[in-house]
């Protein structure tokens, strides 16, 4: 007998509190989008082109952040980030603009290799970074280099598009997908959720003036699955009780189907939330960023899932005249 979290025959009135929830997330992605320009979005390296330096210290004694950024400081480098890595010893250096890479113009060679992203060898044309690390050397201790990487402004920038591309190659793929599986008419719904959590999930990032980097791509990728899964297990029990209850309305199809699969939502949720805590709090500060995104994003998505997708669908249908009844029209559609 599976195991439920809601006891059945529970009947919360998810429908009648849409309004309240669209408003909410419609704040919510409004704020970010003022963010947008004030104070705007930060990107990471990959993004916005720049250094990321990782290094290693020998010597004995504790090492902390403050006397890295000191000494990036005293070089005239504006220090992203300075984040242990690993180890107490270990340090991932990140700071952005060609200004910190070297103090003369590379040549054309090398200002390829800078542009392509590749490295992990310190040329001529990065001075500054072995200026970097004899000042490192020499005021906090000895010190090997575990490698360098660079990234042009025009990688970082088609960095930047591929990803927004990819984000919505995604959602295009995944609405075809929905309306191969169910039928057209469900598709919007579950597009909507998909932006929705998308937006909502950035819109916390930029307001609290978050990071955006490869790492955090990777985590809105995940969400899409995650929320997709969630919203595909409510929209099935959708299209098994239109077939069953044709003469009830579709507002109470729709509430019953969000009840019937509540236990399974928020049990999904809750141990997703638990794995992606242990990465949180655990995975260090490497891991860290992908983990915090995903951890928004599951709860958005569960939120989604129940709030987002059944409404949209609910509107739409009445848009269309076909929201009065569960009528045979729509079940004829959910057999399709």
């Amino acid at each position: 007998m599976p195991f439920e979290l809601i006891p059945p025959g529970t009947r919360i009135d998810f429908l009648g509190k849409w309004k309240i929830c669209a408003a909410l997330s419609i704040a919510v992605i409004t704020i970010g989008f003022v963010g947008l320009w004030k104070p705007g979005v930060k990107f990471g390296v990959y993004f916005a082109g720049g250094t990321e330096m990782q290094v290693r210290f020998t010597g004995e004694g504790e090492v902390s952040d403050q006397p890295i950024r000191n000494v990036m400081g005293s070089l005239g480098i504006e220090s992203d980030a300075v984040v242990r890595v690993g180890t107490s010893r270990e340090f991932l250096l990140k700071f952005h603009g060609e200004r910190e890479i070297g103090g003369s113009a590379p040549d054309a060679a090398e200002t390829q290799d800078v542009e392509a992203g590749g490295g992990g060898e310190i040329t001529a044309a990065t001075d500054l970074i072995i200026r970097l690390q004899q000042e490192l050397a020499e005021r906090i201790g000895p010190l090997e280099v575990v490698r360098v990487e660079f990234v042009g402004p025009k990688v970082g920038a088609e960095l930047r598009d591929d990803g927004l591309a990819a984000i919505g190659i995604s959602c295009l793929l995944l609405m075809i997908y929905i309306a191969f599986r169910f039928t057209p008419r469900f598709a919007p719904g579950a597009v909507v959720a998909l932006v929705h959590d998308i937006a909502v999930t950035s819109a916390v990032w930029i307001v609290f003036g978050l990071e955006f980097d490869l790492r955090v791509l990777a985590a809105l990728l995940a969400v899409l699955g995650y929320s997709l899964n969630d919203t595909i297990v409510v929209y099935d029990r959708i299209r098994e009780n239109l077939e069953l209850h044709t003469r009830l309305d579709l507002v109470d199809v729709l509430n019953r189907s969000v009840n019937e699969t509540l236990s399974r939502t928020i049990l999904t949720g809750v141990t997703s939330l638990v794995a992606v805590g242990a990465l949180l709090f655990f995975g260090g500060q490497v891991v860290r960023p992908f983990a915090l995104a995903m951890l928004i994003g599951i709860v958005v998505g569960t939120y989604s899932s129940i709030y987002i997708a059944s409404p949209t669908l609910l509107w739409l249908e009445r848009r269309r005249g076909g929201g009065a009844k569960a009528a045979p029209r729509t079940r004829a559609a959910a057999k399709a």
